[in-house]
């Protein structure tokens, strides 16, 4: 039994591999951020100490985990799953159409499923981190990347005063983003155990805003917000957009930045045999032990100054 999606629908599935759809013939121009990506979950991948005889990338594109620079040992079968045909075609190994929204694998077959930069178009992260989760066989690893809160916070600031300025109103053009204090719950309450999250910002510099948006399109990472406007915006209120974005943001080089936060999930199917957490109370060393400093009592007075008499 799978969960579905909420009743209220954020993003536009459709639209979404529309956009997937025309971005793959020439997506390898656009996928830096993927790439980069991808190089920082294959580090932590060769860094753990287990190899992985089937592995899903969910949300592939054209094959990110296929093409890793991964030792043959680490993992032995992958299969790539994208919402879109014309990306997923490229990927190497096993392909197939699948939606992150309603898994069509059963429970407990992979031992890796990896997911990059797709999970923040599903418009319930909780049900399918829950799916992901009975996807994996026991002390199976789940390691998704997506972007999260701050992506894109200059654009969106730049488009909505625009928008205000020159159209009097407000419609919705940048997606909604998780945040970074919200993953590690979204973890646990999926029953992964060891949950962990992390980010990382990147700053991409561009010649203008026109041209960011340009990547977000080659990208396949335009707006597919259920609530979009569905006629194109103003030619004067994208130039509006464009100037407030370098009178905002402007570097001294004339360039501007683009903030692409990355946020990194990582948590483990349960198992028997992984490592628990100690319960309140059960440590047999304490906290300033293990600092190497003096332990204080309520009410007791610290030395004034370097108390271990280390320079």
């Amino acid at each position: 039994m799978t969960n579905a999606p909420s009743q209220h629908l954020i993003f536009d599935r459709a639209a979404l591999k529309r956009r997937r759809e025309r971005a793959a013939a020439n997506f390898g121009e656009y996928d830096f951020l993927l790439t980069r990506t991808m190089e920082e979950v294959t580090e932590r991948l060769i860094h753990t100490n287990r190899d992985f005889p089937l592995a899903l990338d969910l949300g592939s594109h054209d094959g990110a985990l296929g093409r890793a620079a991964l030792p043959p040992e680490k993992i032995g079968d992958i299969v790539s799953a994208d919402l879109s045909l014309a990306m997923v075609k490229e990927a190497p190994g096993a392909r197939l159409v699948a939606d992150e929204e309603f898994l069509p694998f059963a429970g407990e077959t992979f031992d890796l499923v990896t997911s990059i930069l797709s999970l923040h178009w599903v418009n319930d992260l909780p049900g399918a981190l829950i799916q992901l989760r009975r996807a994996l066989k026991p002390d199976g690893l789940f390691i998704g990347a997506f972007f999260g809160g701050e992506t894109l916070t200059e654009l969106r600031q730049s488009l909505a005063d625009a928008e205000i300025e020159i159209e009097g109103g407000l419609s919705p053009r940048v997606s909604p983003f998780a945040d970074l204090r919200d993953v590690g719950g979204l973890l646990q309450r999926a029953g992964f155990a060891l949950p962990v999250a992390d980010s990382d910002r990147v700053t991409v510099r561009y010649d203008n805003a026109l041209k960011l948006m340009a990547d977000l399109r080659g990208m396949g990472e335009t707006n597919a917000l259920a609530e979009r406007r569905r006629q194109p915006m103003k030619r004067r209120t994208l130039f509006r957009a464009a100037e407030i974005y370098a009178e905002k943001f402007g570097l001294p080089d004339g360039r501007i930045p683009a903030t692409f936060e990355i946020v990194t999930a990582t948590g483990w199917a349960p198992h028997e045999n992984q490592q628990q957490p100690l319960r309140p109370g059960s440590a047999t060393h304490s906290m300033a032990e293990a600092l190497g400093s003096k332990e204080q009592t309520a009410g007791e007075k610290a030395p004034f100054g370097n108390p271990s008499g280390k320079k």
